[in-house]
């Protein structure tokens, strides 16, 4: 290691309490949808401390509402804005983009909780509540990466541009509208959960409802109507063989330890208001993966073929077809080649923190990574700290080893990619 690296390197090791405190303090703060607010006063007061470039406003308008990839149901983003905070380069090298959200996904049952869901709580290493993992874990080692090169004085040729983004849970909105903005890069990091891997490739997914018809009968005389859910449950059977047909072209070797690469997942099923009546509708509501090497549209092509060839051999949905609706979230596919620049640069900062090499696969969900790449055209990698199968449930933790090490391996990624100034 160089010098610049020796001293990043003993700041973050002298400042991991501080880390961990503000990790801790976003933690505590409710950022759930629609209540951003206050966690991100905290990461603005931070960024503003760090006398970074501030860039704060209010998402929605015209321009992003009527864009392609926008896919959203929230009514109001008022009170909840945007955030990008520029550390400003000498010029003369390669920028980037640090990319976290700030909003988190509901608690779920509290019961089912060791600790309160928003207490931050520190134990044996490891802070928990909803967000430590994904991702406000990510967003602090992004800040503590940044401020370790402030704080020793190292200035880089290539701007960084960070920014804490509402409403990727829900579809990327917040994103979007930071690339409508203006804000473009020679490459990105987002720190999204990945247990220390990088992920050169993300899966897409969107959200679909089919509406299944039948034949309303009194269940004594079931044989008189046509049952909706047993309809429901021959299309469940199709989409699942529609899963398996879809994987099995997957050969790209990123996905081998991941079992079902681009999933068809059915989130809920609702049918029927009386036990004694045959249920005259049934609606199906799920999540479908999308490759990284396939687009938005190909994929739902492909499901509305499925569907239709199911009413080739029932007469019944023949005669009444199934109503396909694509609805709610939808993330973009992301891909990176393995090779690329970004790829060899955060590789070679993670062996020399690591002393090992990394290890490097597909996203098994998708991020805001297809939003920076595909309509951005900013080359993108996953990578971050968390705990990639605590997130979204209770108990959601985070070991802050990890976090420390996620914060040096980035900021020595900037070193590089970024260059230093003479």
């Amino acid at each position: 290691m160089d010098t610049n690296e020796m001293r990043i390197k003993r700041w973050i090791k002298e400042n991991r309490a501080r880390g961990a405190r503000l990790l801790q303090i976003l933690v505590r703060e409710n950022s759930t949808r629609g209540n951003e607010s206050s966690t991100q006063a905290i990461i603005i007061e931070k960024c503003r401390q760090l006398g970074l470039t501030l860039d704060i406003w209010e998402i929605g308008g015209d321009e992003l509402k009527s864009h392609p990839a926008y896919c959203c149901d929230r009514q109001s983003f008022g009170g909840n804005p945007n955030l990008v905070a520029i550390l400003k380069g000498t010029g003369g090298g390669k920028s980037m983009i640090l990319n976290g959200h700030i909003d988190v996904v509901p608690v779920g049952d509290e019961l089912s909780w060791k600790h309160d869901p928003f207490s931050g709580t520190i134990e044996c290493g490891k802070l928990y509540g909803r967000g430590a993992t994904d991702m406000k874990g990510g967003n602090a080692a992004l800040l503590m990466a940044i401020e370790s090169l402030i704080a020793n004085g190292i200035q880089l040729k290539g701007d960084v541009i960070f920014q804490s983004v509402i409403e990727e849970e829900s579809g990327g909105a917040g994103t979007l509208a930071a690339v409508l903005r203006g804000y473009h890069a020679d490459g990105a990091i987002i720190p999204e959960p990945t247990n220390l891997k990088i992920f050169p490739k993300q899966q897409g997914s969107m959200w679909f409802r089919i509406i299944v018809k039948g034949k309303a009968a009194h269940g004594g005389t079931r044989y008189k109507g046509v049952s909706a859910i047993e309809k429901a449950l021959l299309v469940i059977q199709n989409l699942q063989q529609l899963e398996k047909d879809r994987n099995a072209r997957i050969t790209d070797p990123l996905f081998d330890k991941i079992p079902i690469p681009i999933p068809i997942n059915i989130g809920k099923l609702t049918s029927g208001e009386w036990p004694s009546s045959v249920p005259d509708t049934a609606i199906i509501e799920g999540r479908m993966g999308v490759s990284p090497d396939e687009t938005i549209q190909s994929a739902q092509l492909e499901m509305e073929k499925c569907l239709s060839e199911i009413g080739e051999h029932d007469v019944w949905l023949r005669e009444n077809p199934l109503k396909l609706e694509w609805f709610g979230g939808r993330w973009l596919p992301g891909s990176l080649e393995n090779d690329h620049p970004l790829m060899n640069e955060l590789t070679k900062s993670f062996i020399e923190v690591k002393s090992d090499r990394p290890i490097i696969e597909a996203s098994p969900w998708g991020t805001d990574g297809g939003i920076l790449s595909t309509i951005g055209n900013t080359p993108v990698v996953i990578f971050g700290p968390g705990i990639t199968e605590t997130a979204h449930d209770a108990n959601e933790h985070i070991v802050l080893e990890d976090m420390f090490i996620a914060s040096e391996i980035i900021a020595l990624t900037l070193l590089k990619w970024c260059e230093v100034a003479d």
